[in-house]
C-alpha cells in the first residue's frame, strides 16, 4: 500500500482503500468460518471494512479484522444446509484506517510504505 495524503483529520493517521482480488474457501453449511489473505502493511490495531461486490445467497461477512501485521482476516457465515464457495476471483473492496496511538493500549503506529 502507498502512503495516503496526509491531512490531519482527528486521530486518524491513515486510511486507505483498497482493491483485493480474493477466492475464499468453501463454508461448510451452518457454519461461521474465518479465512485469512496477505494483506501487506496492515497492523495490529488497524480497523478494516470489507465490501464483496456480489450477493450469494445463504452467505454473508460477519466480521474483519487484522490477525496479525499482514494477516486479513474475514469471516464468513454460510446460513445454508449446504456448502457455499464464495465467488472465486471477486475484487473486494478493504478500507483499512490506521490511529494515532490511543490509550486502549494499540502499539506506536506508523506509515503503511
Amino acid at each position: 500500500m502507498s502512503n495516503p495524503s496526509e491531512i490531519a483529520r482527528g486521530n486518524m493517521t491513515g486510511e486507505w482503500v483498497l482493491a483485493l482480488t480474493l477466492s475464499p474457501a468453501a463454508v461448510a453449511a451452518t457454519t461461521v468460518a474465518e479465512q485469512t489473505f496477505t494483506l501487506t502493511g496492515a497492523m495490529v490495531g488497524d480497523f478494516v471494512e470489507i465490501n464483496k461486490p456480489t450477493t450469494q445467497a445463504g452467505l454473508g461477512i460477519v466480521n474483519s479484522r487484522i490477525s496479525a501485521n499482514g494477516v486479513l482476516a474475514i469471516a464468513f457465515v454460510n446460513l445454508t444446509g449446504s456448502s457455499l464457495t464464495p465467488t472465486s476471483g471477486e475484487t473486494y473492496l478493504c478500507v483499512v484506517s490506521r490511529a494515532v496511538n490511543v490509550s486502549a493500549g494499540l502499539p506506536t503506529l506508523t506509515q503503511i510504505t
